[in-house]
């Protein structure tokens, strides 16, 4: 077995077929996991913990976690918002659990802090009375807080219409979470390939021989290497039994190299810019959602809060053809205080800047969130014809609180 220090640090050519780890006559490994975002780092950490397997996890970047899953609000979701069919719903309300559960039992920084969604009128709180209705019918818990009440708990809070409460969502350390999954999976006897990025990946009889991954490296510079002209890049190829692309925001890029054209799709890109607050009032102690809208492609720009306590607001939305488009948009600042400040009047506008840019990977252009037609579920499936392939594409929000729950439901997709 390596040793931590080497599976942290190593490319994928430490892991090539010289080092045959499974029964399959040319396979290096029982598992490849594609991605290293909190996802990925719970399927691989799910799937090492099964006996006599070997379980290889292939990240591009040089540490885990560095796109999606550290650019995000941090909210342990409750579940209210995506359809009671879907697997958004099911895959984040079991999330929710698992996640609380972990965290208490690791000391993964964390809190329940709980979730208002506010209404200034009567159309919004029609808007909430429906998300109420639609918690009964899951089985998730929400409760209309008074006005008395409301003015008591969070008096910053403009609620002109109904405070909708949900006492089950909460906040995590992403960065702890991800560095317990990955210290976790290491001690389980799993390895890491890092700077790996996935060049060709070649079926072998549809998967039924494995799968031949290939990457293409280019090791880190260092001020003493040579320019970038000569820089040296290994081209290097294992194989496994199976392959899990959990890619993130090339997930459908990957896909579509293996699929046929008639089965591609297209990746969209859902822009949202974060915004500071560098004021030490108002602060509630209580996550703040305005009312959804059905058919957006986000939840509004609401107010959640870091493990410090700390304010910060955002989402905003806007559609990108880059997945690396991270610089912070300020065009959309003052549209966003304006609504910041229906729910929160005595925010100082001056104070509010824009933060970071976290990037969701989409499976269509305008995608909403809330309900409407152009709604569109997890993918999390065997492709059709493929053995040993299990595709995730559009693994947005929820996928952080769904993250534990998206792992067992890939291991039993491979194994039940």
């Amino acid at each position: 077995m390596f040793s931590r220090a080497v599976a942290r640090t190593s490319h994928l050519q430490q892991y090539s077929r010289s080092s045959s780890w499974t029964a399959f006559r040319n396979a290096d490994c029982t598992h490849a996991v594609i991605g290293g975002g909190v996802v990925g780092l719970a399927i691989a950490r799910q799937l090492q913990a099964r006996e006599g397997v070997s379980t290889i996890l292939i990240e591009k970047h040089g540490s885990v976690g560095t796109e999606t899953s550290s650019r995000n609000s941090e909210v342990i979701h409750a579940g209210l918002y995506y359809g009671a069919d879907t697997l958004k719903t099911s895959l984040c309300i079991r999330g929710k659990e698992l996640l609380y559960s972990t965290c208490a039992k690791y000391n993964i920084p964390h809190s329940n802090c709980g979730k208002w969604i506010v209404a200034q009128d009567s159309e919004q709180l029609s808007a909430i009375q429906k998300v109420h209705d639609f918690s009964k019918q899951i089985g998730v818990p929400t409760h209309f807080v008074s006005k008395t009440e409301a003015q008591q708990r969070e008096p910053d809070v403009r609620a002109e219409a109904g405070v909708l409460e949900s006492p089950t969502t909460g906040i995590v350390d992403s960065h702890a979470l991800m560095q317990f999954l990955e210290a976790d999976f290491l001690d389980k006897g799993g390895l890491i390939a890092f700077h790996s990025p996935v060049t060709d990946i070649s079926p072998i009889r549809n998967g039924a021989g494995g799968w031949n991954i290939t990457t293409t490296t280019s090791p880190p510079r260092r001020s003493s290497s040579p320019a970038p002209s000569d820089t040296i890049t290994t081209t290097t190829t294992i194989t496994s039994e199976t392959l899990i692309n959990s890619a993130g925001l090339s997930a459908i890029p990957l896909s579509n190299s293996i699929l046929p054209q008639s089965r591609h799709r297209n990746p969209y890109y859902a822009k949202g810019t974060y915004y500071s607050y560098s004021l030490s009032t108002p602060r509630p102690k209580t996550l703040i959602y305005p009312a959804p809208v059905p058919g957006h492609a986000g939840l509004g720009t609401h107010l959640t809060l870091d493990m410090g306590g700390r304010i910060r607001f955002g989402p905003d939305v806007e559609w990108t053809d880059s997945s690396s488009d991270y610089l912070p948009n300020a065009k959309n600042l003052e549209a966003a205080l304006d609504d910041i400040q229906t729910y929160l009047p005595g925010i100082k506008r001056e104070a509010v800047g824009a933060d970071y840019v976290g990037i969701r990977p989409k499976l269509g252009r305008g995608s909403a969130v809330v309900g409407g037609s152009g709604f569109n579920d997890f993918w999390i499936e065997k492709e059709e014809g493929y053995e040993g392939w299990v595709n995730l594409l559009g693994i947005e929000s929820p996928g952080l609180t769904s993250s534990l729950a998206i792992a067992e439901r890939v291991e039993g997709l491979l194994y039940k």
